[in-house]
Order: structure tokens, then sequence, then C-alpha cells
């Protein structure tokens, strides 16, 4: 998949509420297939209760976050995408420290805190996506460890004729605290974050403008620059720097607001942000790598400007400002230009 667009969204949001009528604005509700639940303290309580929704097509995200009271026994399915064809589901050992993710064939997932000991103040966050055979389980939210590798587990998904999305257990005693499906793709923790806020100011407009540079055909882009040192500015240390190949680039948003929203009540607003973007060059010569620096900024601003910014009825350049390096002393070997970006972006507030 890539970066969740302004139409693809969260088409169901449970949070501790009754599954079967959940409240608002594009918020389908679940189906009790059996049994059912009862709240308390902010949690869906089950004992034994299933739910449903239909799946579309053939790429679906479900997430739940959920505390075991008693343990599930072992085999029970807890998270099931089906969409009619394929299947994935996630399973109950039996223990209040592992799952399964089974599909064509099963793996166990370990070091799982799933009865929230007295010293973890955090809720177990799975996110289960199906995308054609494809079938992943992120856990807490995270693709990968410090060192760069993935950190999620992955099976073929198996052969099924029954299509849903399927939550619950018909064993044990589990709080859900929230139940969130997306019926519009198999989206990972970067490409459909769980707020709405935090999609539009990382996703939609930080990591997509990585994606985009990253596919950009533009000869600089495409053949000066690494697609892995065209990153997001999480990290924009001189040790990280160290880490990259150079030239690299990295997109950062530092700062959004809203200064009036467009509609009483706030259903739609006008924000205005700034995407900065940092192009860093080494080079004994610096008027080498000053012009080298300048011509892959150019092509960021043409890339930007004509695929990103030109969209009147959802996203506009409404200005920029471009920062170029200089050398100041005689050691000085690195040269770093800036572009900020202004966008002004129309947002639909109730996808909440």
């Amino acid at each position: 998949m890539a970066i969740a667009t302004k139409t693809q969204y969260w088409s169901s949001r449970m949070i501790g509420n009754d599954p079967t009528s959940l409240d608002g604005t594009f918020n389908a509700d679940f189906t009790a297939s059996s049994g059912g639940g009862s709240a308390s303290g902010g949690d869906w309580v089950i004992t034994n209760g299933v739910y449903i929704i239909a799946p579309t097509g053939t790429a679906n995200t479900l997430v739940a976050v959920l505390e075991y009271t008693t343990a599930p026994d072992d085999g029970t399915v807890l998270m099931k995408i089906d969409d009619g064809t394929k299947k994935v589901e996630v399973q109950s050992t039996g223990s209040n420290t592992s799952l399964k993710l089974v599909g064509t064939t099963t793996v166990t997932i370990t070091d799982l805190d799933l009865a929230k000991a007295e010293d973890n103040p955090t809720t177990l966050i799975l996110r289960l996506t199906l995308n054609g055979s494809d079938a992943r389980l992120y856990t807490h939210e995270i693709i990968n460890d410090d060192d760069g590798s993935a950190v999620y587990k992955s099976v073929t998904a198996a052969s099924s004729a029954s299509a849903g999305v399927v939550w619950g257990n018909t064993s044990g005693s589990v709080k859900w605290a929230s139940i969130y499906h997306s019926k519009f793709g198999a989206f990972s923790p970067e490409e459909l974050l769980l707020s709405d806020f935090a999609q539009d100011t990382l996703a939609r407009m930080g990591l997509a403008v990585v994606a985009q540079l990253k596919d950009s055909t533009r000869p600089y882009l495409k053949t000066q620059v690494s697609d892995s040192s065209i990153v997001y500015g999480y990290d924009i240390s001189s040790q990280m720097l160290n880490r990259l190949i150079t030239p690299t680039i990295h997109v950062l948003v530092e700062e959004l607001g809203s200064p009036s929203f467009e509609s009483l009540g706030g259903g739609k607003i006008t924000q205005e942000y700034d995407v900065k973007v940092f192009v860093t060059v080494k080079g004994t010569n610096y008027e080498n790598a000053y012009r080298h620096g300048l011509n892959i900024l150019g092509e960021i601003f043409d890339e930007l400007y004509t695929q990103t910014g030109l969209k009147a009825t959802t996203d506009s350049i409404i200005s920029y400002d471009a920062q170029l390096d200089s050398k100041m002393d005689d050691d000085e070997t690195v040269c770093v230009h800036t572009l900020t970006m202004t966008y002004m972006r129309r947002i639909d507030m109730r996808h909440r």
C-alpha cells in the first residue's frame, strides 16, 4: 500500500462502547455474530461474544487494543480478516505472553504482556492487515527496531470462502479498549495512523512527500540520490547524517495550524503547514557541493510544486523560502541547502 489518502480512513471505530451502535460520522457499525459484551470502565468486556463487519475488496486493516482479564483457551480466534478468498487469524495460545498468527503456516509472537502487569502502563495494540495473500501482524504500532530490521510478523493467507472482518472471544475474559477497521486498504502504522490529526500531520504531509521524492523521475532525484538517503527527519543529528550516504534529503514538518474554520461547528477546516526539506552534500570542493545541492533542491521544488501543490480544491503551495548555504571557514566540507514550502489544505474533520 501507500500513504492513505483523504478518502481512505478508519471506516469503523469502537472506543469501549457498543460495537453495534457506534457514534460519530463515517463510522459503520459491527454486527454481533454470536454472544455479546458489556461496557465497563471504558472497555467493551467480552466473555463470549464475536463481532463482524463485511470487508471491501482484498485489502483490509483491523486494529485492536486489548487486555486479558482471563486468557482465552488455546486456539480461540481473537481477530480475523477474511476477504472471501483468503483469510488470516490471530489466535490465543492460552497464555498471557504470546499469540499466534495463522495463515497457511503459524507464527508465534512471544514476549507480550496481554494481562498488563502492574509495572506496565500501556495496553497492547495489535494491527492485522491482509492484502491478497500477504498477511501481517504489527505489535505496539512498530515497524522496525533500532537497527532498521522489521519486527512485524507475516504469513501467507490461507484459502477461504466466507468473507468477514471479525473480532472477539468465545472463552476467557477480554477487555477490548478499542477496535479500528479500515475497508480501504491494508495499511502499515506509517500509512494510516490511529489519530486523524497525526495522519494529516506526519503521514499525508511528511511521509507522503518522502514517497513523492523517491518516486520522482527527475534526473538528480532519480540517479544522484539513493532512495535510502531520502528520509523523514525524525533524527537530523550529525550522527544520523554519518549513517546515510550523501547527498541526503531530510523532510520535516515543523509547524501547522488552522487560522480559521470553514464551517460552523468545525466540520471542515483550512490548515496551513510548513514542509521543510534539508539537502546535504559533502565535498572537498565546496563550489561543486553547493551547485550539486542546488540542482537537487531545484528538482525537489519542481517536483513538489507540480505534483503536490497545484490542487486548488485540496492542496496548494501558497509560499516558499529557500536558504542557500555558504562556506564560512576553511575546514567546512558540508553544504546544507534548506527549502521551506507552505501549503494550504482543506480537511474534513469528521473522520474521528
